[in-house]
């Protein structure tokens, strides 16, 4: 698709209340959307992947909108965008809590992308110390969902 086309489609947006959009043509498709401010100010606010700071000694920076937080331990990235799910069905607990001690390959998780549900499994043996996003938040790649100690 043309990004003539692109940007065409984003001023029109702007212009209007239009709050998303997708246009096909043939084998090319493309889906623009945006949140309304009521429901940016209404969303948690959550670590995103490029406030990595700095990594040293087993301690990350993480900065936040309204300030920096160090976190200690390993941190399990989010594999893919998606929507994160603490528990496998809305009624069950949630896979872990603070505190929990896991083993290596143990499901932390779940990361709904593109209707698949992806488990996205501990990759070290330890204890739960933070979790760092809520459920069925958006979550991007890269972002930091747990630190495990």
């Amino acid at each position: 698709m043309d990004i003539r086309k692109v940007k065409k489609l984003i001023e029109l947006m702007e212009e209007s209340d239009i709050v998303e959009i997708e246009v096909k043509e043939g084998e090319d498709a493309v889906r623009i959307s945006r949140r309304s401010t009521s429901e940016q100010q209404a969303m948690s606010p959550r670590v995103e992947s490029s406030s990595i700071t700095s990594s040293i000694n087993n301690a990350e920076t993480v900065v936040s909108p309204d300030k920096p937080v160090t976190v200690k331990g390993h941190i399990v990235h989010a594999p893919m965008v998606g929507t994160y799910y603490c528990a496998p069905s809305p009624g069950s607990p949630p896979f872990v809590e603070v505190g929990v001690r896991v083993k290596k390959g143990d499901t932390l998780c779940i990361v709904e992308s593109m209707k698949m549900m992806n488990q996205i499994e501990s990759d070290k043996s330890g204890t739960i110390e933070a979790i760092l996003v809520e459920n069925e938040s958006t979550v991007e790649y890269d972002q930091p969902l747990f630190t495990i100690v």
